[in-house]
């Protein structure tokens, strides 16, 4: 695969002209700009920090139609996002695998025939192609929960690595030509003579550029208002509520693959997902949120509600020290401050903003993770149809970047097979986050003396200099927390060896 375009100097003509301008490089903006990029369209998309460096990296890491947003009547929504679990999991099958989700039940919480109901439309409400039904349980002595819960619910969703989909579709973006801008933020956008005109200042080098274009995207999730704001000089014309939802990951709680949803009294739900092997992830939580979305993070309060609803279902008991890491994300919901937060909408809105012989605004309000390449879908239909430029819809049939492969277990004895010198562990981490992408990675390989320097873990400069040359990875926490999840594992001082590796190596790729 050539290397994505991103890390060459621009130099902005002035006859240079794009015909999309997308602000915001989460899930969002990078399925806009893959989709808009497939159609033919110029695109250009700046990131003011990394790609998925805030909410996009921030959810509870599931492709899933939302069971518990049926009590609050949220049919379209589910129905919608059940249907994108079905087109994402052939697209994506690197990185988003299908789950069984344990459902306890818990009488004076809910009865048993609401939650069949419950479970007999989220098996309805959209065709599933692939993943089975849901079931009554028997919990037996061999359970991992409390003795007096005997009686459960099973059913289907999907586990997603939320990063690396970001990545990859922003990967997809680039291979269609779009232009990738990270660590570079746009700091004005005025119209002018038709256009858009723009300015962005990279944010290591202070540099700024100006660009034109017949359309802006602001993709900004939860900075959307104030790029409104300060950057446009508009307001939104929809009600936006930030609401913050937090996450802790522990020690393995059970060895089974399968996840569980835990009930509480406040009619929340938590889940229990097995993570990176030896670890459990536990969220989340709904809070509203006031300040900077990047410098969101879980209270004491939060982290003690998560382990109290955990401990009330658990044989074995958490506590604080048994934390290994948190983490927080604050979602733009389409919504009034009116309500719970819980029971605030996921659903999105795309708000057009169009003047007469002006160039539109279209800004992204709301969404979800499993909902984005249906929102990138309808939100390019829109941004044809303004320019002009009349182009069929061709996501739902495209396989995002290394998953072009049978299935996982073909494609692990393939590498294998390739690669025998390859650790298993590195083979399968390899295979579930890099797919066929894994053959660019270990080009010219025949040995792990080949991969260069160990960091700790599996981590080897190899990989270290294909995330540069190809993710647009620039600093140590780029590598160990979104491309993959090794942060888990190294520490301390070789965390600072892998910062002075890449501030070296990065400087080959930095405008």
């Amino acid at each position: 695969m050539p290397d994505a375009p991103v890390h060459r100097p621009i130099l902005a003509a002035e006859d240079d002209i794009f015909d999309v301008l997308v602000i915001g490089g989460g899930v969002n903006g990078c399925g806009i700009a893959m989709d808009a990029a497939g159609r033919g369209l110029k695109v250009l998309l700046c990131e003011q920090d990394d790609l998925a460096s805030a909410t996009s990296s921030r959810s509870s890491k599931l492709i899933h139609g939302g069971l518990r947003y049926l009590e609050f009547y949220q049919f379209r929504l589910v129905g919608k996002a059940l249907a994108e679990r079905e087109t994402l999991l052939r697209n994506a099958p690197h990185i988003i695998r299908p789950m069984r989700f344990r459902l306890p039940h818990q009488p004076h919480l809910r009865p048993a025939w609401m939650i069949r109901i419950g479970l007999f439309l989220y098996d309805h409400l959209a065709r599933r192609e692939t993943l089975p039904g849901s079931t009554g349980l028997r919990f037996d002595a061999s359970s991992p929960l409390r003795p007096q819960i005997v009686r459960g619910f099973e059913y289907s969703d999907a586990w997603v690595d939320d990063a690396r989909l970001v990545v990859l579709t922003a990967q997809a973006a680039a291979r269609h030509g779009a232009q990738i801008l990270t660590r570079t933020a746009c700091v004005a956008a005025q119209r002018a003579d038709g256009l858009w005109q723009v300015t962005v200042e990279n944010r290591q080098t202070g540099q700024r550029s100006q660009y034109r274009s017949r359309a802006l995207v602001n993709a900004a999730g939860p900075w959307v208002d104030s790029v409104l704001a300060s950057v446009i000089d508009t307001t939104v014309r929809r009600p936006l509520r930030l609401v913050k939802g937090s996450h802790i990951v522990v020690p393995r709680l059970h060895p089974g693959e399968e996840s569980y949803i835990l009930q509480n009294t406040d009619n929340r739900i938590v889940f229990v997902i097995p993570y990176e092997d030896d670890f459990s992830l536990i969220g989340t939580t709904d809070v509203d949120y006031q300040g900077n979305p990047a410098a969101a993070s879980i209270s004491a309060q939060e982290t003690d509600y998560l382990l109290r609803v955990v401990n009330a279902h658990f044989r074995h008991q958490l506590s604080r020290s048994d934390v290994v890491w948190s983490y927080a994300g604050v979602r733009a919901l389409f919504d009034d401050a009116n309500g719970k937060a819980q029971a605030a909408s996921r659903d999105y809105a795309l708000d057009i903003d169009t003047r007469p012989g002006q160039a539109p605004l279209l800004s992204v309000l709301g969404g979800k993770i499993t909902t984005y390449r249906r929102l990138a879908e309808q939100a390019t239909d829109q941004l044809c149809e303004l320019l002009h430029s009349p182009a069929r819809a061709w996501t739902a049939d495209s396989v995002l970047p290394g998953g072009d492969f049978q299935d996982q277990p073909t494609l692990l004895a393939d590498l294998q097979k390739l690669y025998p010198w390859l650790p298993s562990n590195m083979a399968r981490r390899f295979a579930r986050s890099y797919g066929t992408l894994t053959h660019d990675l270990l080009q010219g390989c025949r040995s792990l003396d080949d991969m260069g320097r160990h960091f700790g873990a599996d981590l080897y400069a190899l990989e270290v200099r294909y995330l540069i040359r190809q993710e647009w990875a620039i600093n140590a926490e780029d590598v160990l927390w979104r491309r993959t999840k090794l942060g888990l594992h190294i520490k301390g001082g070789a965390v600072a060896a892998l910062q002075d590796f890449m501030d070296i190596r990065s400087k080959w790729h930095t405008p």
